[in-house]
């Protein structure tokens, strides 16, 4: 077979789809028979790939943790409901009088704060001048109503930078609420 550039390019990607053991089955047809006069094309495949699996397993053991503490405390919640039906991009779990009792590492690069300088501090620290009292006031009744709900709030980072946030907050219960969940994402 001819090798242009066309078949390279495929070749490669082919290549890279392969587990060990399939490439191992034929790498004796291929190595020494071509000669790369470029740099992998599938490179940004891969990476990308790779990147997107890191990111699943990431928010799977996110999941996992989530589940793990529902069994712990005996929540009658559906967590996996709750993760199935909505999107994020960090999660944060206070006790009932709001305190934080658990971030994940989204929540760590969405707001610059790390796991330690939160705990035991409630979500409030995240608020600043553009934090809108009206906001803050909706946030409060519908915690007392011990419902879910969502709200876009400004928060702040770490830094200081405002961005908007849509929070989801889920009371967790067992004969009564015990912590709440809040799933969020920065939003324009």
């Amino acid at each position: 077979m001819k090798y242009n550039l066309k078949n390279m390019m495929a070749l490669d990607l082919y290549l890279t789809s392969l587990n060990q053991d399939d490439y191992n089955a034929i790498a004796d047809q291929v190595e020494g028979k071509i000669n790369y006069v470029m740099p992998l094309m599938s490179w940004d495949f891969h990476s990308n790939n790779f990147i997107k699996q890191l990111q699943f397993a990431q928010r799977e053991q996110d999941i996992l943790k989530v589940v793990h503490l529902g069994e712990k405390y005996r929540w009658h919640n559906d967590i996996q409901s709750i993760f199935k039906q909505n999107e994020f991009e960090a999660l944060l779990l206070t006790d009932h009088e709001q305190r934080i009792v658990w971030v994940n590492g989204g929540f760590t690069e969405m707001t610059g704060y790390f796991k330690k300088e939160v705990l035991h501090r409630t979500p409030r620290i995240l608020q600043g001048a553009e934090t809108s009292l009206t906001s803050k006031k909706r946030i409060r009744e519908k915690l007392s109503e011990d419902k879910s709900f969502s709200e876009i709030i400004t928060n702040y980072k770490k830094d200081g930078s405002p961005y908007k946030c849509e929070v989801k907050i889920f009371p967790l219960k067992t004969d009564e609420t015990t912590h709440y969940l809040a799933l969020e994402r920065q939003v324009s």
